[in-house]
C-alpha cells in the first residue's frame, strides 16, 4: 500500500536538477502535491526552461530554487553544502534529439560533463554523511530508452538490454548512464538509472512531436510527418512517469536500473491523426479535418525506427503502474493545451520558432 502524502517523504531535502524542464516539473509538482519532501529546483533557465510549468512553486514553503548550470562545480558544490539534500533526481539534459545533430556540443556539455560534475559533488557530500544518512541517500540518474537503439518488428527494451545509441543525444545520455553505473561500482555511491519511454502532457516545449502538432493544428498550419510516419513509439503520459521516479527514491535498490513505459506503442502517423480528431471535435476548422494539413516531409538521419519498454521490473518490484492509457492521457494533453494558451503563447512571444532542425550538412573535401 502506498503512504499518505502526510507522510511520504517527510522531512527529506530532495534536488531535482533541470526542475524547470518537462519532466522535471512535473516531478516537482508531484512532490510538492502528494509528499512531504523540501524540493530543491536546480535549473540553468535554458530556451526550454519554464517556472512557470510549477505554478504552486511560488511562496511553497517546501520549495527552493536555485539558479545554477549543473557544469558549474563551484556553484553546485555551493547548493549541496547550503541544502544538504537525502537524494538527487538528476534530470538536466539536452533532450531534443534534432538539436543533437546540427549541434551536439551542449550535448555533451551538459549531459556528461554536467552529470559528471553532479556525480563528483554528490559523492563528496555522500562521503562526510553519517553512517545511517549515507544508507538512505539516492543519486538517481534519469534517462532515456533512446541509449538502446533501434528495436525490429518484435521485442522489447528490458534492463539487461545492450546499450547502441544512435544520435548524438542517444550517445551523450548513454555515457551519463555509465558514469552513474562507474561511481556506483568504483565509489560506493548509491546511484539508480532509469530509463523511460517518450514522455508527453501538459507543460511541454513545443518542439516536441505532439505539442507542435497541436500548436500547428490550431493554427491551421502543415503538420509534418518524418520519413513515411512509420515510425513507432512507445508513449508514457509524464505525470505517470513522475509517481514512478518518486518511488524509485522511495523503494528502488542502489545500483539497479528501472524501465518506465505504459505498454503505448503507436506509429507516427496514428498519434498525429489522432491528434487532427481530437482537435476537430474540440475546436472544429472552418476549412474542415485537420487530416488534410498532414505533410510528409524527409526523414531525421539516424531516425530509430522503433522503440518499446518492457516495464515488467518496476511493476513487479515496486508496484509502479501506468494509471492513463494512451487515448485518455492524449485527450487530456490536448484540452490542457487548449485551455492553456497562455503557456505556450509566451513561448512564441519569446521568440521561439518551429524551424527544421536535424538535416546533415555535407562537408567540403
Amino acid at each position: 500500500m502506498s503512504q499518505p502524502a502526510a507522510t511520504r517523504l517527510d522531512g527529506r531535502t530532495v534536488f531535482v536538477t533541470g526542475g524547470a524542464g518537462f519532466i522535471g516539473s512535473a516531478l516537482i509538482r508531484h512532490l510538492l502535491d502528494e509528499t512531504q519532501a523540501r524540493v530543491v529546483n536546480i535549473d540553468k533557465l535554458t530556451y526550454a526552461a519554464n517556472l512557470a510549468s510549477i505554478p504552486q512553486g511560488e511562496g511553497h514553503p517546501r520549495y527552493r530554487f536555485e539558479k545554477i548550470d549543473i557544469c558549474d562545480r563551484a556553484a553546485i558544490a555551493n547548493a549541496f553544502a547550503r541544502h544538504r539534500p537525502d537524494a538527487v533526481f538528476n534530470l538536466a539534459a539536452e533532450s531534443h534529439v534534432d538539436r543533437s545533430i546540427t549541434g551536439p556540443d551542449d550535448f555533451i556539455q551538459t549531459n556528461v560533463v554536467g552529470a559528471f560534475v553532479m556525480l563528483q559533488a554528490a559523492l563528496a557530500h555522500w562521503q562526510a554523511l553519517p553512517e545511517a544518512e549515507r544508507k538512505t541517500f539516492r543519486f538517481i540518474q534519469i534517462s532515456t530508452d533512446e541509449v538502446f537503439g533501434s528495436l525490429g518488428e518484435t521485442g522489447l527494451f528490458s534492463e539487461t538490454t545492450p546499450y547502441a545509441p544512435n544520435s548524438p543525444y542517444a550517445a551523450s545520455k548513454a555515457a551519463s548512464d555509465h558514469l552513474a553505473r562507474a561511481w556506483r561500482e568504483t565509489y560506493g555511491l548509491p546511484t539508480i538509472v532509469t530509463n523511460c519511454s517518450n514522455n508527453f502532457g501538459p507543460y511541454h516545449f513545443p518542439e516536441k512531436l505532439i505539442p507542435h502538432i497541436i500548436i500547428r493544428a490550431l493554427a491551421g498550419e502543415t503538420l509534418p510527418v518524418y520519413g513515411d510516419g512509420g515510425n513507432i513509439r512507445d508513449w508514457l503520459y509524464v505525470e505517470d512517469h513522475a509517481r514512478a521516479l518518486a518511488l524509485v527514491l522511495e523503494r528502488g535498490a542502489p545500483g539497479e536500473c528501472y524501465n518506465i513505459g505504459a505498454r503505448c506503442e503507436r506509429r507516427n502517423i496514428d498519434v498525429v491523426g489522432a491528434i487532427c480528431d481530437l482537435l476537430d471535435k474540440a475546436r472544429p476548422h472552418a476549412a474542415g479535418a485537420r487530416r488534410r494539413l498532414i505533410t510528409f516531409v524527409p526523414d531525421r538521419p539516424g531516425h530509430d525506427r522503433r522503440y518499446a519498454i518492457d516495464p515488467s521490473k518496476i511493476e513487479r518490484e515496486l508496484g509502479w503502474r501506468a494509471q492513463h492509457s494512451f487515448e485518455d492521457a492524449l485527450a487530456r494533453t490536448v484540452h490542457w493545451y487548449c485551455e492553456n494558451e497562455s503557456w505556450w503563447r509566451a513561448i512564441l512571444a519569446r521568440g521561439y520558432k518551429a524551424e527544421r532542425l536535424g538535416l546533415v550538412k555535407e562537408t567540403a573535401g
